[in-house]
């Protein structure tokens, strides 16, 4: 359910043109979830965002990044200062966003893990939302390392059922093998249509993730892997704002 300024409205009225948004637009409607703007330029804020977290996805999918513990994390020197846990740090007097679309332009130099791609597409997504003159402004010393977001760029989790396109979701492993703790689940961006993009194994269908995922299992483990009711998004209405400051 959509509400613009209090009032539920429908497809038609908005006139939201574009694949991606329609089918996200749809999506909200069909929900029984409320999901409310003070004014209609907010929503397509929202939906343009969301397209572009999915290009992101598209563009790190194909990269040639490798996925990689901490351990044996690797990035470009020439951005990024590799961290002894496994992290990667921002060099001072470096572009940010120079810095993050590096990621993609020479991905042969970087290696890391789901969650540290999740935050890459993030930061890409918002590049190519907010330009990067904004970018390079609010996103100074950045670290990426596992979950670790700026503050600048706001994030809520929630529990539900209401995916989106865009939508951060999580692959849970309970029977994952000790001996490869990295594979006790998978951080996706939903795509819709059961698709679903995890770095180190690419765009696949819940069921593709689900059997990689309990292909790593312990040996003695029976649980299958899952896909939970974790949700993961941006503050939407706050980057609209940074991005008009």
């Amino acid at each position: 359910m959509i509400l613009i300024e209090g009032k539920q409205t429908n497809l038609e009225s908005l006139q939201i043109e574009g694949y991606d948004s329609e089918s996200i637009i749809k999506k909200m409607i069909a929900y029984k979830t409320k999901y409310e703007y003070p004014s209609l330029k907010y929503l397509r804020f929202e939906l343009f965002t969301r397209s572009n977290i999915l290009e992101a996805s598209k563009k790190l999918n194909e990269s040639g990044a490798e996925f990689e513990t901490f351990e044996h994390s690797m990035c470009n020197k020439k951005y990024w200062d590799r961290l002894n846990n496994g992290g990667f740090l921002l060099k001072k007097d470096v572009s940010p966003a120079s810095a993050i679309l590096d990621i993609i332009i020479n991905g042969e130099y970087y290696a890391f893990e789901c969650s540290t791609a999740m935050a890459i597409v993030l930061y890409i997504s918002v590049i190519m939302t907010i330009g990067r003159a904004s970018f390079n402004k609010y996103f100074e010393g950045i670290l990426l390392m596992d979950g670790h977001f700026d503050e600048d760029l706001e994030l809520y989790s929630k529990k539900g059922d209401d995916f989106l396109p865009g939508d951060i979701l999580y692959f849970k492993n309970p029977d994952f093998d000790p001996e490869q703790p990295q594979w006790r689940g998978e951080n996706v961006i939903y795509f819709g249509n059961d698709k679903f993009f995890g770095h180190g194994i690419g765009i696949q269908s819940s069921a593709e993730i689900i059997s990689f995922l309990n292909e790593t299992r312990a040996k003695d483990g029976s649980e299958s892997a899952f896909l939970t009711r974790s949700i993961t998004r941006p503050d939407f209405i706050s980057l609209y704002d940074l991005k008009n400051l």
